[in-house]
């Protein structure tokens, strides 16, 4: 399981990533693949974006499969998934007064769109949550 959160990616990581993200669901994709992509839009070495893929493997943010002599990637977590690992880590390593904190700013700071999503997941999770009767 990765342990690195979507915040600590560098620039050129994260662009690397949204390609992978972006292929098609169970879909993976070449360095090449990702280099022409990339190359559309910032000047890079090949082999630059082969290193960031090997690291990115490394790391457990990508899984990599062999295609003969070549790798092909994929992501190892979605978009959503890889930020709530980054929450979780950051949270943990908080105090419960620090993470109270934390949470008021967060939800200080969200609009009443977001605050009716958070609102209404945390109702479906409470409903699909076993209920609790008191025996244990």
């Amino acid at each position: 399981m990765p342990t690195s959160g979507r915040a600590e990616l560098g620039e050129l990581e994260g662009a690397v990533m949204s390609r992978l993200w972006d292929a098609p669901a169970g879909g993976t994709l070449s360095v090449r693949e990702v280099f022409e992509s990339l190359s559309r839009e910032r000047e890079l070495a090949y082999t630059t974006v082969m290193t960031v893929l090997d690291r990115l493997a490394k790391k457990g943010l990508a899984d990599r499969v062999r295609d003969g002599r070549a790798w092909r990637y994929a992501a190892a977590a979605t978009r959503e998934e890889m930020t709530a690992r980054a929450l979780h880590q950051t949270l943990a390593a908080l105090d419960g007064d620090e993470r109270q904190a934390t949470f008021a700013h967060f939800l200080g700071d969200a609009s009443h769109a977001d605050l009716a999503a958070l609102r209404a997941e945390l109702d479906r999770i409470e409903s699909d949550a076993p209920k609790d009767d008191g025996r244990r």
